[in-house]
């Protein structure tokens, strides 16, 4: 099941269910597939594009929850974080990025540019890995 396909199973679970905040959310995410889908003429979204719309979904997220001051409204975004994460794959933690890194600087590879192409493919925050190289590096 592509990740296009299981965000279409759960607005509908979640619509029949009555839950708001998760039809709501996945409604959005749904009409950015679409509207992506529409403007470059391509029938179903990789799961890569999918999680890019959904990155971007998560850092609006983060922007808006630092802007509120209602508790409940704080709540209501914390949940809507939870249910796009679950759509991501797993970040790679920073004992691994720390690891992996470790590996690269004992192969010869010492230029940040060549240890960020390593990273492309894994799911990892990149600043993360430039400032455990940065710390990697000095040591």
């Amino acid at each position: 099941m592509t990740l296009k396909e299981k965000i279409n199973k759960d607005y509908i679970a979640a619509f029949k269910a009555k839950n708001s905040v998760v039809k709501n959310l996945l409604s959005v995410v749904k009409g950015e597939i679409q509207t992506i889908e529409k403007n470059t003429s391509v029938e179903n979204l990789s799961d890569e594009d999918v999680t890019k719309i959904l990155n971007k979904t998560v850092k609006s997220l983060k922007e808006t929850l630092l802007s509120l001051s209602d508790a409940e409204k704080i709540n209501s975004v914390k949940i809507e974080l939870e249910v796009i994460e679950d759509y991501l794959p797993k970040k790679l933690s920073i004992e691994e990025i720390q690891s992996k890194i470790d590996l690269l600087l004992a192969s010869g590879i010492t230029n940040l540019g060549q240890i960020m192409k390593e990273f492309n493919s894994l799911p990892v925050d990149k600043k993360i890995v430039s400032e455990i190289f940065q710390k990697s590096k000095v040591q």
